[in-house]
């Protein structure tokens, strides 16, 4: 089953999280290139969450801002 994603920015910390679900304290965090971290379900290894950190700063760069994910996205229908 495909998970929603979530978004929420914390303006203080100027970070970006990107959640399939909410943050537990047994997931296990990696972090990436470029100052990106991602949270692992422990059991499985899946990717749950992302945590850009510096966002802000990002968006003021003139190169392309990508996170190294592969995505299927499909529209959410409501009945």
């Amino acid at each position: 089953m495909a998970e929603k994603l979530t978004f929420q920015y914390d303006r203080d910390a100027d970070i970006l999280y990107i959640n399939t679900v909410p943050p537990y304290a047994e997931q296990e965090s990696e972090e990436m290139e470029d100052e990106i971290i991602v949270r692992l379900n422990p059991k499985t290894r899946k990717v749950e969450n992302f945590e850009v950190l510096f966002f802000t700063s990002r968006l003021l760069r003139s190169e392309l801002f990508s996170l190294p994910v592969v995505a299927d996205l499909r529209q959410v229908t409501t009945n």
